[in-house]
């Protein structure tokens, strides 16, 4: 991307926000691990890009993501701390946490195992179950999205929509690999919703148990969205044969193209308790629904 502020380790964010580095960003902001003043620890800062400081499009996304971060609280979602959508450079605080994204351990070791790959299911269907609960939908989880720990923690709000305001989609949002079928074709293959977010920790799951997507690769640059998006006319591939059956359950029933095929969040944590509770108590960390 040429469009960007250019600030390198040291330079002012806000007076209250010294750039550490950059984290990484999208078409319309850049991401920085910043020094707060305020809080006196590193943050992640999330500005928009030059281009966009008045694009009142790009305010209203930003403004859109506080909101989520305001009104949702829970352990394993991302915490919001401040925004000034009216700075020179526009802005949201959030928490910064450490730890591995998902897609990191994937890309280096591969599949996970099942002490790893359990209790983020556990963790994930927690976070479902809150949202779906608060009338909220995620609508970009992904590996990436995630960063492990006990528990782990699910990132980016930055394209949440109210059940309501995700319903009356009729464009897609999200990452190509992990869309639900409804969200690749939205009115037409079914609302968007709290169902669109179960099929996306099947995939995500899925990734993290095999090691690899659970579809071929699409071509984004395809105007057949038959090709763009596989999971529109193809059948998942087949887990490793050692998974656990109650995983392997979940899984299939998490990338049913239905959504009113899919299981609840709390379905979910309850399907995959059992393969849980075989794991060592040790090697246990996250959350349960109960």
């Amino acid at each position: 991307m040429t469009d960007t502020w250019g600030l390198v380790q040291g330079d002012a964010i806000t007076p209250e926000l010294t750039a550490m580095r950059l984290l990484g960003g999208g078409s319309s902001y850049e991401a920085f691990l910043a020094f707060d003043e305020i809080t006196y620890g590193p943050v992640v800062a999330k500005v928009l890009r030059p281009h966009l400081v008045e694009s009142e499009t790009s305010r209203n996304a930003l403004r859109r993501e506080t909101d989520a971060l305001t009104r949702l609280r829970h352990p394993v979602l991302v915490r919001g701390l401040r925004e000034d959508l009216d700075a020179e450079r526009p802005y949201v605080v959030m928490e910064h946490v450490e730890g591995p994204r998902l897609s990191t351990l994937i890309r280096r070791h591969g599949r996970l195992p099942e002490q790893q790959y359990l209790p983020l299911a556990l963790d994930l269907a927690s976070a479902l179950h809150y949202l779906r609960r608060s009338g909220w939908v995620h609508l970009d989880i992904k590996p990436s999205n995630l960063i492990m720990g006990s528990p782990a923690r699910l990132i980016d709000l930055s394209v949440a929509r109210s059940v309501a305001a995700a319903a009356a989609l009729r464009h897609e949002i999200g990452t190509d690999a992990y869309m639900s079928p409804e969200q690749c074709l939205p009115g037409d293959r079914g609302e968007v919703g709290p169902a669109s977010d179960v099929w996306a920790l099947g995939a995500t799951l899925f990734h993290a148990v095999a090691g690899e997507r659970p579809f071929p690769h699409g071509d984004p640059a395809a105007a057949d969205r038959t090709e763009r998006y596989p999971q529109l006319v193809e059948r998942a591939a087949a887990l490793p044969r050692r998974t656990p059956p109650e995983v392997t359950k979940i899984i299939d029933a998490c990338l049913a193209p239905a959504p009113d095929d899919r299981p609840t969040p709390a379905e979910v944590a309850e399907t995959v308790s059992p393969a849980v509770d075989r794991l060592p108590r040790a090697s246990l960390g996250g959350l349960r629904i109960h």
